[in-house]
């Protein structure tokens, strides 16, 4: 029996999106997300057992979705491909009564490999990460010498097996903000909806400052000096990017811009990390054990209801309240939650 009935939180915002982060592990290492200086191959990933099983996601994702509310399902990591048999994860929540999408992010490293089974198993979308178009300096941000080709080969096979894809660009002063406007025009011809990403503190070994921010504003004067534009209305509510279309195409741009123009009053998604715990934000400093309730003798209905009661509390609001915050809170490292 599915709930169509989404539970609130204390600003009334229903829950509605579930990522799951399915590893702590990724194959590059971004200096805005996981810099090589601290993630060594000394560094202490989660070890199997302390990973949610299959079978426990599985569990997990039904409660959300049929008591909860829940509609969709991201897959995140780390880089969620360095899960063995990942897609059959994606086919155990494909067979959930309820589950009306199931996404994943993704580097795109490993798509050539993997899309056909992704998209056979259920998975309808991908958003991939790519910051820049000159190799060397993508090679310079990914930490881990990998090509722009490399991206493009993934994003080729995702949209060969039939997957939509989406491109996301983090852009941060100093680093990239000159490849936005030839990113535009290069996505603009090749197909897949771009989106930038206003550099966030998530975490606290990104070494975030303000001034590192290129902004939202900034991003969308760039590209209309050379590619006009007219902002466009939300496919949804909770939809996370500002949306904008070129004014001689119906191609279009997305502007996720969590610092300058927060969009905390429309949130309606919880994380439930790979070792399983569940966060109600991404700038959360710590989460709520769900994996030893699920492990225990606790039944569905009472997993249920410590989850609601989770939500329930919830008054989460960092991006509106970040100047008060950000010098205090030790937030939780953005590989160990998921985008």
């Amino acid at each position: 029996m599915v709930n169509n009935q989404p539970i609130l939180d204390k600003l009334e915002r229903p829950l509605r999106d579930l990522r799951i982060s399915v590893t702590d592990k990724c194959n590059f290492r971004c200096s805005y997300c996981m810099p090589a200086e601290l993630f060594g191959s000394d560094y202490p990933f989660l070890q199997r057992k302390e990973l949610l099983s299959f079978e426990e996601i599985e569990r997990l994702t039904k409660i959300f979705v049929q008591s909860l509310g829940v509609r969709k399902i991201r897959i995140t990591g780390g880089e969620p491909l360095m899960r063995r048999n990942l897609p059959e994860l994606i086919h155990m929540i494909h067979e959930i009564d309820g589950v009306e999408d199931i996404a994943m992010t993704t580097n795109a490293s490993l798509l050539p490999q993997y899309a056909i089974q992704l998209r056979e198993a259920g998975l309808k979308r991908v958003s991939i990460s790519l910051d820049s178009l000159d190799n060397e300096l993508f090679k310079k941000i990914n930490g881990r010498d990998v090509s722009v080709e490399t991206v493009l080969a993934g994003i080729d096979a995702a949209s060969n097996a039939g997957l939509q894809v989406k491109i996301n660009m983090v852009v941060k002063r100093g680093m990239n903000e000159k490849e936005v406007v030839p990113m535009a025009k290069f996505f603009r011809e090749k197909g897949p909806i771009l989106r930038f990403i206003e550099f966030m503190d998530v975490g606290n070994t990104n070494e975030w400052k303000l001034d590192d921010v290129y902004s939202k504003q900034q991003i969308i004067e760039d590209i209309n000096k050379v590619m006009p534009l007219s902002p466009i209305s939300q496919n949804y509510t909770g939809e996370v990017a500002k949306r904008y279309k070129y004014n001689d195409s119906d191609g279009e741009i997305g502007v996720i811009s969590s610092v300058t123009d927060a969009f905390c009053g429309s949130c309606n998604r919880a994380r439930l990390s790979a070792d399983g715990k569940l966060y109600t934000c991404l700038f959360s400093s710590v989460g709520h054990d769900i994996r030893e309730p699920v492990r225990s003798t606790m039944t569905d209905i009472e997993v249920a209801n410590y989850l609601q009661s989770i939500w329930n509390k919830r008054d989460d609001r960092y991006s509106e309240d970040r100047e008060q915050l950000q010098a205090t809170r030790k937030k939780v490292e953005m590989s160990h939650i998921g985008g």
